[in-house]
Protein backbone atom coordinates (compact mmCIF):
# COMPACT_ATOMS: atom_id res chain seq x y z
CA UNK A 1 0.00 0.00 0.00
CA UNK A 2 1.62 3.17 -1.28
CA UNK A 3 0.50 6.19 1.25
CA UNK A 4 0.38 9.42 0.16
CA UNK A 5 -0.06 12.58 2.03
CA UNK A 6 -1.07 16.41 0.77
CA UNK A 7 -0.71 19.06 2.62
CA UNK A 8 -2.52 22.45 1.19
CA UNK A 9 -1.52 25.91 2.74
CA UNK A 10 -3.59 28.47 1.35
CA UNK A 11 -5.28 27.84 -1.77
CA UNK A 12 -4.07 27.71 -5.27
CA UNK A 13 -6.45 26.80 -8.62
CA UNK A 14 -4.51 23.36 -8.65
CA UNK A 15 -5.36 22.55 -4.84
CA UNK A 16 -9.09 22.02 -5.27
CA UNK A 17 -8.01 18.75 -7.02
CA UNK A 18 -4.78 18.05 -6.70
CA UNK A 19 -5.33 15.02 -4.10
CA UNK A 20 -7.55 13.74 -6.46
CA UNK A 21 -5.33 13.27 -9.56
CA UNK A 22 -4.51 9.63 -8.67
CA UNK A 23 -7.67 8.19 -8.24
CA UNK A 24 -10.29 10.18 -10.03
CA UNK A 25 -13.14 7.42 -9.70
CA UNK A 26 -12.02 6.24 -6.24
CA UNK A 27 -11.30 2.85 -7.09
CA UNK A 28 -7.84 2.33 -7.66
CA UNK A 29 -6.44 -0.36 -5.07
CA UNK A 30 -2.79 0.20 -3.51
CA UNK A 31 -2.96 3.60 -2.76
CA UNK A 32 -4.02 5.04 0.59
CA UNK A 33 -4.71 9.43 0.18
CA UNK A 34 -5.05 11.74 3.44
CA UNK A 35 -4.72 15.52 3.40
CA UNK A 36 -4.47 17.88 5.59
CA UNK A 37 -5.61 21.42 4.54
CA UNK A 38 -5.69 24.89 7.10
CA UNK A 39 -8.07 26.61 4.45
CA UNK A 40 -7.30 30.06 3.02
CA UNK A 41 -4.57 30.62 5.81
CA UNK A 42 -1.08 29.62 5.40
CA UNK A 43 1.09 31.31 8.39
CA UNK A 44 3.65 29.90 10.78
CA UNK A 45 0.45 28.53 12.90
CA UNK A 46 -0.86 26.69 10.36
CA UNK A 47 1.97 25.48 8.86
CA UNK A 48 2.74 24.17 12.68
CA UNK A 49 -0.67 22.24 12.88
CA UNK A 50 0.60 20.54 9.95
CA UNK A 51 2.86 18.08 11.33
CA UNK A 52 -0.36 16.13 12.59
CA UNK A 53 -0.69 14.73 8.96
CA UNK A 54 3.42 13.38 9.49
CA UNK A 55 2.02 11.19 12.52
CA UNK A 56 0.33 8.91 9.27
CA UNK A 57 3.77 8.38 8.10
CA UNK A 58 2.84 8.64 4.21
CA UNK A 59 5.26 7.32 1.53
CA UNK A 60 5.84 10.92 0.26
CA UNK A 61 4.28 14.35 0.80
CA UNK A 62 3.09 16.58 -1.88
CA UNK A 63 2.82 20.53 -0.41
CA UNK A 64 1.17 22.65 -2.15
CA UNK A 65 0.52 26.58 -1.08
CA UNK A 66 0.98 29.76 -3.16
CA UNK A 67 4.46 31.34 -3.17
CA UNK A 68 5.69 28.80 -0.92
CA UNK A 69 9.07 31.55 -0.20
CA UNK A 70 6.68 32.73 2.25
CA UNK A 71 6.95 32.31 5.98
CA UNK A 72 4.32 29.46 6.43
CA UNK A 73 5.57 27.55 3.58
CA UNK A 74 9.06 27.43 4.79
CA UNK A 75 7.92 26.55 8.29
CA UNK A 76 6.50 23.53 7.06
CA UNK A 77 9.00 22.64 4.61
CA UNK A 78 11.08 22.49 8.37
CA UNK A 79 8.71 20.07 9.57
CA UNK A 80 9.25 17.83 6.24
CA UNK A 81 12.29 18.08 4.91
CA UNK A 82 13.40 14.70 6.53
CA UNK A 83 11.12 12.84 4.27
CA UNK A 84 10.37 12.59 1.17
CA UNK A 85 8.30 15.95 -0.34
CA UNK A 86 7.22 17.66 -3.19
CA UNK A 87 6.35 21.66 -3.30
CA UNK A 88 3.97 22.27 -5.82
CA UNK A 89 3.32 26.19 -6.08
CA UNK A 90 3.55 29.23 -8.03
CA UNK A 91 6.75 30.59 -7.33
CA UNK A 92 9.78 30.41 -6.55
CA UNK A 93 10.35 30.77 -10.54
CA UNK A 94 13.79 32.21 -9.90
CA UNK A 95 16.91 29.08 -11.39
CA UNK A 96 18.76 29.77 -7.91
CA UNK A 97 15.39 29.93 -5.43
CA UNK A 98 14.41 26.63 -7.37
CA UNK A 99 17.90 24.73 -7.07
CA UNK A 100 18.23 25.79 -3.39
CA UNK A 101 14.73 23.54 -3.17
CA UNK A 102 16.53 20.96 -5.06
CA UNK A 103 19.65 21.35 -2.69
CA UNK A 104 17.35 20.96 0.27
CA UNK A 105 16.05 17.60 -1.19
CA UNK A 106 12.62 18.61 -1.94
CA UNK A 107 10.92 17.98 -5.37
CA UNK A 108 8.80 20.87 -7.18
CA UNK A 109 6.47 21.81 -9.52
CA UNK A 110 6.47 25.23 -10.10
CA UNK A 111 3.41 26.58 -12.18
CA UNK A 112 3.68 29.64 -13.52
CA UNK A 113 -0.07 29.73 -15.27
CA UNK A 114 -1.40 29.17 -11.85
CA UNK A 115 -3.19 32.50 -11.46
CA UNK A 116 -3.03 35.06 -8.68
CA UNK A 117 -6.46 35.87 -7.46
CA UNK A 118 -7.31 39.52 -7.26
CA UNK A 119 -7.52 39.44 -3.12
CA UNK A 120 -8.87 42.77 -2.21
CA UNK A 121 -11.94 43.58 0.39
CA UNK A 122 -13.04 46.20 -2.47
CA UNK A 123 -13.43 43.51 -5.00
CA UNK A 124 -13.40 39.91 -3.59
CA UNK A 125 -16.28 38.16 -2.36
CA UNK A 126 -16.52 34.21 -1.99
CA UNK A 127 -18.61 34.26 -5.14
CA UNK A 128 -16.44 36.39 -7.16
CA UNK A 129 -13.68 34.21 -5.49
CA UNK A 130 -15.16 30.57 -6.38
CA UNK A 131 -16.06 31.97 -10.09
CA UNK A 132 -11.89 33.33 -10.30
CA UNK A 133 -10.92 29.12 -9.12
CA UNK A 134 -13.91 27.48 -11.20
CA UNK A 135 -12.33 30.00 -13.95
CA UNK A 136 -8.63 28.53 -13.42
CA UNK A 137 -9.37 25.18 -12.98
CA UNK A 138 -10.75 25.33 -16.58
CA UNK A 139 -7.41 26.21 -17.40
CA UNK A 140 -5.57 23.83 -15.23
CA UNK A 141 -7.33 21.13 -16.48
CA UNK A 142 -7.90 21.02 -20.00
CA UNK A 143 -4.21 22.58 -21.21
CA UNK A 144 -2.19 19.89 -19.27
CA UNK A 145 -1.57 21.17 -15.65
CA UNK A 146 -3.50 18.19 -14.35
CA UNK A 147 -1.85 15.81 -16.63
CA UNK A 148 1.43 17.24 -15.84
CA UNK A 149 0.79 16.59 -12.15
CA UNK A 150 -0.89 13.33 -12.53
CA UNK A 151 1.88 11.91 -14.62
CA UNK A 152 4.75 12.76 -12.49
CA UNK A 153 2.92 11.62 -8.84
CA UNK A 154 2.25 8.33 -10.69
CA UNK A 155 6.47 7.94 -11.28
CA UNK A 156 6.98 8.74 -7.91
CA UNK A 157 3.91 5.82 -6.78
CA UNK A 158 5.33 3.97 -9.10
CA UNK A 159 8.86 4.00 -7.64
CA UNK A 160 7.39 2.95 -4.14
CA UNK A 161 5.41 0.25 -5.63
CA UNK A 162 8.99 -0.91 -6.75
CA UNK A 163 10.14 -0.88 -3.19
CA UNK A 164 11.92 2.49 -2.94
CA UNK A 165 11.45 4.79 -0.37
CA UNK A 166 12.96 7.80 1.46
CA UNK A 167 15.65 9.69 -0.04
CA UNK A 168 16.39 6.96 -2.99
CA UNK A 169 12.84 8.57 -4.33
CA UNK A 170 13.43 10.41 -8.02
CA UNK A 171 11.59 13.35 -7.14
CA UNK A 172 10.33 15.92 -10.06
CA UNK A 173 12.22 19.11 -10.46
CA UNK A 174 9.76 21.17 -13.44
CA UNK A 175 9.62 25.14 -13.81
CA UNK A 176 5.65 24.55 -15.49
CA UNK A 177 5.61 27.28 -18.02
CA UNK A 178 2.81 27.50 -20.48
CA UNK A 179 5.23 25.68 -23.46
CA UNK A 180 5.72 22.58 -21.43
CA UNK A 181 2.32 22.33 -19.69
CA UNK A 182 0.99 22.48 -23.23
CA UNK A 183 3.21 19.37 -24.48
CA UNK A 184 0.69 17.44 -21.83
CA UNK A 185 -2.60 18.10 -22.87
CA UNK A 186 -2.58 15.33 -25.68
CA UNK A 187 -4.27 18.18 -28.34
CA UNK A 188 -4.44 16.72 -31.28
CA UNK A 189 -5.67 19.62 -33.61
CA UNK A 190 -3.36 22.08 -33.99
CA UNK A 191 -5.74 25.24 -33.50
CA UNK A 192 -7.15 23.14 -30.41
CA UNK A 193 -3.19 23.23 -28.94
CA UNK A 194 -2.62 26.94 -30.22
CA UNK A 195 -5.83 28.05 -28.12
CA UNK A 196 -4.92 25.98 -25.31
CA UNK A 197 -1.08 27.75 -25.74
CA UNK A 198 -3.00 30.50 -25.68
CA UNK A 199 -4.99 30.48 -22.26
CA UNK A 200 -2.19 29.14 -20.41
CA UNK A 201 -0.26 32.21 -21.61
CA UNK A 202 -3.57 34.23 -20.58
CA UNK A 203 -3.52 32.85 -17.05
CA UNK A 204 -0.01 33.57 -15.92
CA UNK A 205 -0.17 37.35 -17.20
CA UNK A 206 -3.50 37.48 -14.91
CA UNK A 207 -0.81 37.32 -11.49
CA UNK A 208 1.07 39.61 -13.09
CA UNK A 209 -1.93 42.34 -13.46
CA UNK A 210 -3.27 41.37 -9.89
CA UNK A 211 -0.25 41.57 -7.71
CA UNK A 212 0.50 44.98 -7.97
CA UNK A 213 -3.26 45.49 -7.13
CA UNK A 214 -3.22 43.19 -3.70
CA UNK A 215 0.12 44.21 -3.15
CA UNK A 216 1.32 47.93 -4.12
CA UNK A 217 -2.03 50.16 -5.49
CA UNK A 218 -3.84 52.02 -2.28
CA UNK A 219 -6.59 53.91 -4.60
CA UNK A 220 -9.99 52.47 -4.77
CA UNK A 221 -10.68 52.85 -8.48
CA UNK A 222 -7.20 51.70 -8.80
CA UNK A 223 -7.52 48.38 -7.20
CA UNK A 224 -11.20 47.58 -8.61
CA UNK A 225 -10.46 48.00 -11.93
CA UNK A 226 -6.86 46.67 -11.79
CA UNK A 227 -8.13 43.83 -9.94
CA UNK A 228 -11.48 42.89 -12.43
CA UNK A 229 -9.08 43.67 -15.02
CA UNK A 230 -7.57 40.79 -14.12
CA UNK A 231 -10.59 38.32 -13.45
CA UNK A 232 -11.64 39.54 -17.00
CA UNK A 233 -8.66 37.96 -18.15
CA UNK A 234 -9.12 35.21 -16.55
CA UNK A 235 -12.15 34.00 -17.80
CA UNK A 236 -11.73 34.50 -21.29
CA UNK A 237 -8.61 32.02 -20.89
CA UNK A 238 -10.89 29.79 -19.14
CA UNK A 239 -13.29 30.02 -22.68
CA UNK A 240 -10.11 29.99 -24.92
CA UNK A 241 -9.74 26.50 -22.99
CA UNK A 242 -13.04 25.49 -23.29
CA UNK A 243 -13.22 25.91 -27.15
CA UNK A 244 -9.63 24.54 -27.48
CA UNK A 245 -12.18 21.28 -26.17
CA UNK A 246 -14.47 21.64 -28.19
CA UNK A 247 -12.66 21.09 -31.12
CA UNK A 248 -11.03 18.05 -30.00
CA UNK A 249 -14.78 17.06 -28.77
CA UNK A 250 -15.98 17.88 -33.10
CA UNK A 251 -13.11 15.79 -34.24
CA UNK A 252 -13.78 12.88 -31.86
CA UNK A 253 -9.82 12.98 -30.77
CA UNK A 254 -10.33 14.26 -26.93
CA UNK A 255 -7.13 12.64 -25.05
CA UNK A 256 -8.13 10.24 -21.97
CA UNK A 257 -5.95 8.74 -19.90
CA UNK A 258 -7.56 7.40 -16.90
CA UNK A 259 -5.90 5.16 -14.05
CA UNK A 260 -6.90 1.12 -14.36
CA UNK A 261 -8.17 -0.39 -10.59
CA UNK A 262 -3.95 -1.47 -10.05
CA UNK A 263 -2.62 2.24 -10.95
CA UNK A 264 -1.67 1.64 -14.49
CA UNK A 265 -1.97 4.53 -17.04
CA UNK A 266 -4.75 3.74 -20.11
CA UNK A 267 -5.11 5.93 -22.77
CA UNK A 268 -7.88 6.11 -24.99
CA UNK A 269 -8.88 8.94 -27.80
CA UNK A 270 -12.19 8.40 -29.58
CA UNK A 271 -15.54 8.69 -27.45
CA UNK A 272 -16.81 4.81 -28.16
CA UNK A 273 -12.78 3.37 -27.47
CA UNK A 274 -11.91 1.40 -24.22
CA UNK A 275 -9.41 2.26 -23.07
CA UNK A 276 -6.36 0.55 -23.15
CA UNK A 277 -2.59 0.27 -21.87
CA UNK A 278 -0.15 1.53 -24.04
Amino acid sequence: MVKIGFIKLGNLGMSQVIDLVQDEIAAREGISIRSYGTGPKMGKDEAADTAELKDWGADFYIMISPNSSAPGPKAARELYKDVPCIVVSDGPTKKDDRQALEDAGFGYIIMTVDPLIGAKTEFLDPVEMASFNSDAMKVLSTCGVVRLIQEELDKVTAQVDAGKSGADLELPHILAKPEKCIERAGFNNPYAKAKGLAALHMASKVAEINFPACFMMKELEQVTLTTATGHEMMRAAAQMAIDAREIEKANDSVFRQPHSKKGVQLQKTNLYEKPAEV
